[in-house]
């Protein structure tokens, strides 16, 4: 505990903090798509509470993980024939499992995008019961803070400094999780934007699985998408949406002059 209050503790949290937020950001684009299929007056009741049982869950799960690190990745069950190999290990099936449901969800949001006739009515329109919404939002949570809790634990070795970080980024995604579904809401053209970026965030995590499980397919080793690559893409993904958002605001005017134009 004393170390928490040191110097290089403090700036450890810090740390921890920062990487904690930017972790958690696809975590918060999950949790404001999801949370959007209850009834509307309790939608941010679901993202507050789904998140603080996350938090406690998410602390637990630093305890076990730190005391069974060692299980979690010695592989468990193997295949090995002319076609797929793979060592399958419990971090590597946490990771595939939880990218691959992300991969279904955003396709599955994405699909209901183009086939709903009626934007206003599906918005209106409850989908999901609140004990699932938030049994979802803390099973994502717990899958989206696997690798975090991995990458804290290369930081420090400290248990208090790790879970009061856990406590303090919790806390920043209660406060910003109501923030980020109202602007999607309010903005619906960057739904289309979190829902691609939730896409390619379960393709690094399936990629990451299927390395870790150290998956060969027709000779062809899978290998982890680099963190370098998923925010390259990230930052293409916001720039063409940019310009063609601006492309299009420029098309509506001139389409509206013309028909003025024509009216006079």
């Amino acid at each position: 505990m004393a170390e928490l209050f040191s110097i290089s503790g403090l700036f450890t949290l810090g740390m921890l903090v920062l990487l904690q937020a930017v972790l958690g950001f696809d975590n918060l684009l999950y949790i404001s798509i999801e949370s959007k299929r209850v009834e509307e007056d309790k939608q941010s009741m679901v993202r507050k509470f789904g998140i603080g049982l996350a938090i406690v869950l998410r602390i637990i799960l630093l305890f076990i993980v730190v005391n069974v690190i060692k299980m979690l990745e010695e592989p468990f069950f193997e295949v090995h024939n002319g076609y797929v190999d793979m060592a399958v290990s419990g971090h590597s099936l946490i990771v595939l499992f939880g990218g691959a449901f992300i991969l279904w969800t955003a396709l599955k949001e994405i699909y209901h995008l183009l086939a709903e006739p009626d934007l206003e009515h599906s918005e209106n329109t409850a989908k999901s019961s609140v004990g699932k919404a938030i049994t979802l939002i803390v099973v994502m949570n717990l899958v989206f803070s696997f690798d975090s809790i991995l990458s804290a634990m290369a930081l420090t070795k400290n248990l208090w400094i790790m879970s009061v970080a856990i406590i303090i980024s919790g806390v920043l995604m209660i406060v910003l999780a109501d923030r980020v579904a109202t602007f999607l809401k309010q903005n619906r053209m960057y739904e289309v934007l979190g829902l691609f970026i939730l896409f390619i965030v379960g393709v690094m995590l399936v990629s990451e699985g299927g390395h870790l499980a150290h998956v060969v397919l027709f000779g062809h080793e899978v290998h982890a998408m680099a963190k370098s690559t998923f925010y390259f893409v990230l930052a293409i993904l916001i720039v063409v949406d940019v310009v063609q958002g601006r492309y299009q605001k420029r098309l509506l005017a001139r389409q509206e002059r013309m028909q003025e134009k024509a009216a006079a």
